[in-house]
């Protein structure tokens, strides 16, 4: 058994006080675990009492640090748990101060994964299948990634898709509607969207063409086929490597066998 001698606050830190039992230093305790516990000068404590004290403020010293963590941006349970394992807490003071924060509110995975999918929704235009993915590196629970996941309408995805398809139509006007639609679908695709959302959104863009569109982008993309090709072929064999690439690209064969007699009458 030890008598608290002496309890006196840290220059570098006021809210944490040294206790010293029978005028020696012992311990160091946080206010909220000196006022829990009732600590003052003259009380006797046994050594029960002095680990008990002692893990009770390494809990309170987690929480402190996971609340400094918290304060720049919102966390999931999974990050603040790594980001206390990592400074060197146990698992077991972890875990209560986890749960001290949990109980106070300041740590709510479902709060954090409704913040996280409008994050997404809105500066990254994701799709549930890539949001899902985030949610899972931020150690969300299946059950409350369906949960948020299905708050994420339709309509709304439709919404967002069709922005993105109207960016890309705008950014690849040079390109026929075939290579348009191939850099949407992957557009979408990475996004997350589903092919559901993906090929409504393929039916419904307008993709048409006029017929100096169509010369203005074989010029510009035969002529760099032309010039890969007519190193290697001649003749029968450079006509159709030549059909055949355009082709791929979506060229109707009436265009690009006018591009093919105007390179021949050059």
């Amino acid at each position: 058994m030890q008598a608290i001698s002496k309890i006196a606050r840290q220059k570098n830190n006021p809210e944490r006080y040294n206790i010293y039992l029978n005028d020696q230093y012992a311990f160091a305790v946080d206010e909220s675990t000196l006022i829990k516990f009732g600590l003052t000068k003259g009380k006797v404590l046994d050594q029960f009492e002095i680990d008990e004290i002692t893990y009770e403020d390494e809990i309170a010293k987690a929480f402190n640090r996971a609340l400094n963590f918290l304060s720049f941006q919102m966390r999931s349970e999974f990050e603040v748990k790594k980001k206390l394992l990592d400074i060197g807490f146990g698992e077991a003071v972890t875990i209560e101060a986890i749960r001290k924060l949990e109980k106070l509110g300041f740590l709510n995975d479902e709060t954090y994964s409704k913040a996280l999918l409008e994050t997404k929704k809105k500066t990254a235009k994701k799709g549930p299948k890539a949001i899902k993915q985030d949610l899972i590196k931020k150690g969300i629970d299946k059950k409350t990634q369906e949960k948020v996941l299905n708050t994420f309408t339709y309509e709304e995805q439709l919404e967002i898709a069709k922005d993105l398809a109207r960016k890309a139509v705008k950014s690849n006007a040079k390109k026929t509607p075939s290579q348009v639609k191939q850099k949407i679908q992957e557009l979408l695709m990475r996004k997350g969207y589903s092919f559901d959302i993906i090929n409504q959104i393929l039916d419904q863009i307008d993709l048409q063409r006029e017929d100096e569109d169509w010369q203005q982008m074989i010029e510009q993309q035969g002529e760099k086929l032309w010039k890969k090709y007519s190193a290697k072929f001649t003749g029968n064999e450079l006509h159709m490597k030549i059909k055949q690439a355009l082709y791929q690209k979506g060229f109707p064969i009436d265009v690009i066998e006018g591009f093919i007699e105007e390179k021949e009458s050059e």
